[in-house]
């Protein structure tokens, strides 16, 4: 199999390592923007460094994968989509509705395959978790409580691109709500604070946020980010039944510390970011992408996937900007 992969940055590097050790990946394209940075990652991976993004198109691909800039996903999609190539595209599809719908739209009417990178799907904690709701172990569910805080903020010149708190990370928590519950957000509450760092007020953006999400079977469920968590990289979902809770992402690694005389010590190294935190899930991933490419798997996430997160995190938006409870069916859905 030849797989094109474009954009060479620190996802993009990681996925190249990956494809290039792949048993069922015979060759290897990668493209980038920075020329200079493609041909150092394509020698770094035994790879082949193209010119441009067009002769990825040119050179007879079977599938493609894109981490480049977020602001080029949907033309990217949307390209691979009338090549008739099956497409691995780094979330999000696009910063707003519309754009993301464009895309979607392209790929449905030519008949693609275009698998998202919601990560956390792979992860054995969370997959685990889903499991044991879904068996009825943890009895009927009715509190989530989940949280991502990132270890310091990112570039400022990022912010502009990034779509917001809600877009760009807390979307991460939306999806995987929905994977591991199998129930739709039907109403949210959100509020966020940029009391840190002015940037981030700069481009009417914050540093940290809370969501309250009602599901459509009654639980409720909490989202919560910040840019700024000095001890490290903190995800976590904490699930609670009639019968049992349980609690994805507490290890050794957890950057917490417990005041109390007889609990866990401080985790020694904790996890610096999410690369390492969750390289498993990544490997994964890419994994089922090529094996959905060869036919012996179903798509684990597809855009129509990617679009119902992000209506979480557009409502999560305008119910922070106009301080009020915002249904899901406010939000446009096609």
């Amino acid at each position: 199999m030849r797989i094109g992969l474009i954009g060479t940055g620190r996802i993009g590097t990681f996925h190249a390592g990956v494809l290039s050790r792949h048993r069922e990946v015979g060759s290897l394209v990668v493209a980038d923007a920075d020329a200079a940075r493609a041909a150092e990652v394509a020698e770094r991976t035994g790879s082949t460094a193209a010119p441009s993004v067009d002769e990825i198109f040119a050179w007879g691909m079977d599938a493609i994968v894109i981490a480049s800039a977020t602001s080029s996903h949907a033309d990217l999609i949307a390209r691979a989509a009338r090549a008739g190539l099956p497409t691995f595209c780094e979330k999000p599809i696009a910063l707003d509705l519309p754009g993301t719908l464009g895309a979607l739209h392209e790929v449905e009417r030519a008949g693609t395959l275009l698998q998202l990178g919601f990560m956390r799907r792979f992860d054995a904690g969370y997959t685990t978790a889903r499991e044991l709701v879904r068996s009825g172990a943890l009895g009927r569910l009715h509190t989530v409580r989940a949280m991502t805080s990132d270890p310091a903020p990112p570039p400022a010149a990022y912010l502009p691109l990034s779509g917001g708190l809600y877009r760009d990370c807390l979307v991460h928590d939306f999806d995987i709500l929905r994977w591991v519950t199998g129930r739709e957000v039907i109403e949210v509450y959100a509020t966020g604070s940029d009391a840190g760092h002015p940037m981030f007020r700069e481009v009417g953006d914050v540093d940290t946020a809370a969501a309250l999400l009602t599901l459509d079977d009654g639980t409720l469920a909490t989202a919560t980010a910040t840019r700024c968590n000095g001890a490290g990289y903190d995800v976590r979902m904490e699930l609670a039944g009639e019968l049992d809770q349980v609690a994805v992402g507490l290890d050794d690694r957890t950057p917490i510390s417990s005041t109390e005389a007889k609990g866990p010590p401080p985790a020694d190294k904790p996890w610096p970011g999410f690369l390492e935190r969750f390289a498993p899930a990544y490997e994964a991933e890419l994994d089922a992408f090529v094996r959905m490419v060869r036919g012996e798997a179903e798509n684990p996430c597809d855009g129509r996937e990617a679009l119902a997160a992000l209506r979480v995190a557009e409502a999560c938006e305008l119910s922070r900007r106009e301080r009020r409870p915002v249904r899901l069916e406010e939000i446009a859905a096609d």
